[in-house]
């Protein structure tokens, strides 16, 4: 009788965690199909052979979603091929604790540091280090799943095999 009672009340806190799920207001996960990505540069970064660029996740959605921690990244050419792409955390040991509500047309953004000139080792020193991304592959953390792609404004060689310096997701202010 004993396990019956344990399944039961499993059965009780998993339909009270879908109801509250459910609930009017609650803020479900976004997935792909309530954001757009991009990836743009930041006016006025470069300097010492690096520029920023933001992960910029905007909800297109009618209603608000939430998204969190660090997304994953993949480098893509101008065709949807995939380029060497390895994203470092910019304080290891960081993660997603905190879930940001992205209301419809809001942003959650992310800065990405990388380096579009100095080659890594291996890398050709003349010329491009390695192919121009075109577009950007971002892949949701949890609570959300799935992934979005988006444009790279401008376009950009990534050196050091694509290696991108990437910080967690928050919320954008709006302009004004």
């Amino acid at each position: 009788m004993s396990r019956l009672a344990g399944l039961g009340v499993l059965v009780l806190l998993w339909l009270a965690a879908v109801a509250a799920a459910a609930a009017p207001g609650a803020v479900v996960a976004c997935g792909p199909q309530d954001l757009r990505a991009a990836f743009r540069v930041v006016a006025g970064s470069a300097g010492a052979g690096s520029i920023s660029y933001t992960v910029r996740l905007s909800n297109r959605g009618a209603r608000a979603c939430s998204v969190s921690g660090r997304p994953g990244l993949r480098l893509l050419g101008r065709h949807g091929a995939r380029l060497p792409t390895a994203v470092v955390a910019d304080r290891p040991g960081t993660g997603a604790a905190a879930l940001i509500r992205v209301a419809p047309g809001a942003t959650a953004i992310a800065l990405a540091r990388l380096s579009p000139d100095i080659p890594g080792k291996g890398e050709p020193v003349r010329g491009r280090c390695e192919p121009t991304a075109f577009r950007l592959r971002v892949s949701l953390a949890s609570p959300g799943s799935g992934a979005v792609t988006g444009p790279v404004r401008p376009p950009t060689p990534v050196c050091q095999r694509g290696r991108i310096v990437e910080g967690l997701l928050h919320l954008a202010r709006r302009a004004g």
